[in-house]
């Protein structure tokens, strides 16, 4: 049990609707002449104008708080759906790789077939794309080289070959492709 001198409760101080913020002072009384209004309306025309200010300021904090806000959901969302594609796509190369040692060995595929179709099917219609690399001119955003041969009948930085596929979504480069790249000489 607590004390009374340790109490959970949080102090409060309560100001009525009906008290100042600020304690009376003894004026004159209000002279109600026409310069007497005007000033009075001059100083709610100032007061006004302070209120509007403020309120544009937090409205612009407001939007842009809001715009921040829904750009971090977006990345987050984008970085937990990326990481997905990833771990999908190993397991998609493996089916792959299985299926063409099986077609070397003249083993029957029909079954991987079926199912690298479906996954074919499902990423398509999440929009994620495969790289097109092999013939193209090396890009550092889509290609990832990782070997380089000689070849005075290539342009330099043309792709040889795919070691390994790359994968592109919503403009976002999910895998980049494994290239060989040429050099002249």
């Amino acid at each position: 049990m607590s004390s009374d001198n340790e109490s959970d409760e949080i102090p409060v101080n309560v100001v009525s609707e009906n008290e100042p913020d600020e304690p009376i002072q003894e004026s004159e009384p209000l002279d109600p002449t026409k310069e007497n209004f005007s000033e009075l309306l001059d100083t709610e025309k100032q007061k006004t104008s302070e209120c509007e200010e403020k309120l544009k300021h937090i409205l612009a904090d407001f939007q842009n708080l809001s715009r921040k806000t829904q750009s971090d959901i977006e990345n987050g969302v984008n970085a937990k759906v990326d990481e997905f594609l990833l771990d999908f796509l190993k397991i998609y190369d493996d089916f792959v790789r299985a299926r063409d040692i099986f077609s070397e060995n003249k083993i029957n595929t029909e079954g991987l077939d079926s199912i690298l179709k479906n996954m074919d099917s499902l990423l398509k219609k999440y929009d994620v794309a495969p790289i097109d690399a092999l013939g193209e001119i090396f890009d550092p955003n889509l290609h990832e080289a990782i070997s380089v041969i000689s070849d005075p009948n290539l342009d330099d930085n043309t792709i040889t070959k795919e070691i390994r596929k790359g994968y592109i979504s919503q403009k976002r480069i999910i895998r980049p492709t494994l290239v060989e790249i040429s050099k002249k000489g």
